[in-house]
């Protein structure tokens, strides 16, 4: 008798534990579809889905010409250091020298307007770039320089022009001094 009631215990504890299981799984998935729903709906409100910054579409090689600008100066902002009073002050002068390459799609409608003179708005172009880069310290510009800093350079460059028939760039030789 002693092992039929302990084999009814088990069984019931058995049933108890998936009864309590099944509930438990139940409010883990209605949870989990909840939060996919706010991260969905945080993502369409930020626009991150496969946005980046001056993108176009994907051009093919073939189509690309590249206009290769002179080689770039340009002085940082400063760096501030903190003295042991509080108090700020500005190091010396850092520059950034590097080159920079545009990429222009030559399907592009807008190409045609400026292909053989794109190289009349260097230093109109050369400024837009300054604008930017200067406003950044040596501190910033290496963690993010070949990222978010190149985009913004990009996104600039196409807002000069009023177009995105240049859809891309490329920084290279990036040296810092001072």
């Amino acid at each position: 008798m002693k092992k039929n009631l302990l084999s009814v215990l088990i069984l019931v504890l058995m049933i108890v534990n998936i009864a309590l299981s099944a509930v438990m799984m139940t409010n883990v998935i209605s949870t989990n579809q909840k939060t996919a729903e706010l991260m969905d709906s945080i993502g369409v409100a930020m626009n991150l889905e496969l946005y980046t910054p001056g993108a176009g579409p994907e051009v093919a090689l073939s189509d690309t010409v590249t206009h290769v600008m002179d080689q770039m100066t340009i002085q940082l902002a400063y760096s501030q250091a903190v003295n042991e009073d509080g108090t700020t002050t500005s190091s010396k002068p850092v520059y950034l020298v590097f080159d920079i390459s545009l990429l222009m799609d030559k399907t592009h409608e807008d190409f045609e307007s400026y292909s053989g003179s794109i190289a009349d708005y260097d230093s109109v172009i050369k400024d837009a770039v300054e604008e930017v880069v200067s406003n950044y310290t040596e501190e910033e510009c290496r963690v993010s320089f070949t990222g978010d800093i190149r985009n913004e350079i990009l996104t600039k460059i196409q807002d000069l022009f009023e177009s995105k028939f240049i859809y891309g760039i490329t920084l290279s030789n990036i040296k810092y001094g001072s």
